[in-house]
């Protein structure tokens, strides 16, 4: 399985990855969510865990830009923020999950879940 963290922390997303099923065996990142969809086009991931506040491009507007050129992505977004406004958005931008970045147990769940469909 292949997975595309985008976050901005660079340690966010070694905490990220230490919490992936040992399934994932490809792992990629990138910074921003502006960097997001030149990655998801090369490497063509299986789940992309994308951070909502970055910099540059946030991971809502990110996800709507991947979802436009690749309906079928397998997107969770990943915050720090519980927010019913963000989760709501998130989901409307294609977002297929919601997690917190104080619970990342629930990765893989959701990852390994989507192995056995």
């Amino acid at each position: 399985m292949k997975v595309l963290i985008v976050d901005d922390n660079e340690k966010v997303r070694e905490v990220v990855r230490d919490y992936l099923p040992v399934e994932v065996d490809e792992i990629f990142e990138c910074a921003d969510g502006s960097e997001a969809l030149a990655f998801y086009r090369r490497i063509l991931p299986d789940w992309v865990l994308m951070d909502w506040e970055m910099p540059k491009t946030d991971g809502i507007t990110a996800i709507r830009q991947i979802i436009r050129e690749f309906p079928d992505a397998n997107i969770c977004l990943v915050t720090a923020f519980d927010d019913e406004d963000i989760r709501a958005e998130a989901f409307r931008a294609g977002a297929l999950r919601f997690v917190l970045k104080d619970n990342l147990f629930e990765l893989e769940t959701i990852l390994v879940s989507e192995l056995e469909h």
